[in-house]
């Protein structure tokens, strides 16, 4: 008898790296914070469509091109991005990983971000700028899971690799990087303080 796994679902994790990776995570919360306290059409749409919290993603959802210090987040960020489409087996052979989207999130307690998924690009991901004690990490569903039809609960004492949801801890200075088709969320916490949080994808385009 043998048993194969097959279609396996990478999460990618890392800290940012870098000897100043500290202070680069204080400038980045400072200017997040400016641009929540001047993004008057951001709060506005929040009031709406992020309940309780504030995300920049309807107004400045391409912070790396117009923010030095977001663009110094682009380059730290690289790295990571090919190294992980090269752990996926991606054919990068005169194809270039190139991150088009870059946009920060504030979720105070009780704030929830619902399931969701990244279309229209290939990788997404998120850096923990600020994670108080008890926020919520980033929990991802088996893209199987619709398709189970008739199947039996799991067992509780199921491993991570076979388990319907799988939360991943959020913890300031840390990375993690996904494939953008698969479903996600942000459940609410009662955790004191903002969990903040900067949301990134990547595209794919022929180099010349």
């Amino acid at each position: 008898m043998s048993i194969r796994s097959l279609f396996p679902t990478l999460i990618y994790r890392a800290s940012l790296g870098g000897r100043d990776s500290g202070r680069f995570t204080q400038r980045l919360l400072d200017e997040a914070e400016a641009l929540r306290l001047h993004d008057v059409a951001g709060r506005d749409w929040s009031d709406t469509h992020y309940v309780g919290g504030y995300t920049s993603y309807a107004t400045h959802a391409k912070l790396h091109r117009t923010s030095s210090t977001f663009g110094e987040l682009e380059r730290r960020l690289a790295p990571h991005a090919r190294a992980f489409a090269a752990r996926l087996r991606y054919d990068l052979r005169g194809r270039s990983v190139d991150m088009t989207d870059c946009w920060v999130n504030f979720m105070p307690a009780q704030v929830a971000h619902g399931l969701h998924l990244h279309p229209m690009s290939f990788l997404s991901g998120a850096y923990y700028v600020r994670t108080p004690r008890g926020s919520a990490g980033l929990k991802f569903e088996d893209p199987r899971l619709s398709r189970l039809m008739a199947a039996p609960p799991r067992r509780t004492d199921a491993p991570v690799s076979l388990r319907s949801f799988v939360t991943v801890p959020a913890r300031a200075g840390m990375l993690t990087l996904f494939e953008s088709w698969l479903r996600h969320e942000v459940p609410a916490t009662r955790a004191a303080g903002e969990r903040v949080s900067i949301s990134f994808n990547y595209a794919w385009s022929q180099k010349g």
